[in-house]
């Protein structure tokens, strides 16, 4: 039996400046709901880091996938892109405006790594711990029968129209919550 499942949300997006600062709040307003106030920061600057390389660097477009999930006292935030060059940390000058953004998520971060995703794509991924209240009855956690019965995740419908790839200057972020 687990005892606190799962809890998981996605979003599909272009990463473009304007859609990072969205997702952003998507992510920080999810960990508020999960009770993670203590997460939001290091995870909206770690998300923020890894889009705007996505933005920055991926070919041949900027789309790309954000998850978080919390698996018991793990809060992991991964970015899928479709570039299957794989980042490195690169040694920058400590004035430098550019080129630190992975040397800041391991930073904030507990781990972090980046894997292979098929034959054309990657996943950027780092993990936070999750602060004890959030592990016991201070998270929203379902109500308990004395029986234990395993429930499918429920998915909420898409929000906001199809987006058009060839156009994504009006690709809206789109957002599937579950948990």
């Amino acid at each position: 039996m687990i005892s606190y499942p799962s809890r998981h949300c996605t979003v599909e997006l272009q990463a473009l400046p304007s859609r990072i600062g969205q997702v952003r709040r998507i992510v920080s307003a999810q960990l508020r709901y999960w009770h993670l106030d203590p997460l939001i920061d290091r995870a909206a600057l770690g998300v923020t880091e890894l889009l705007t390389n996505v933005h920055l660097h991926a070919q041949p477009d900027k789309t790309c996938t954000v998850e978080i999930e919390l698996l018991l006292d793990r809060l992991t935030v991964s970015v899928r892109d479709n570039d299957p060059r794989l980042p490195a940390v690169a040694d920058s000058d400590t004035l430098a405006t550019c080129g630190r953004g992975l040397a800041m998520v391991a930073a904030v971060s507990e781990s972090w790594g980046v894997r292979p995703d098929g034959d054309c794509g990657k996943v950027v991924w780092f993990t936070l711990p999750a602060p004890p209240a959030s592990r016991g009855s201070g998270a929203r956690t379902p109500r308990r029968t004395a029986v234990a019965v395993e429930e499918p995740v429920r998915r909420f419908a898409e929000v906001g129209a199809r987006v058009d790839l060839r156009r994504p200057e009006r690709a809206p972020a789109r957002s599937v919550v579950a948990g």
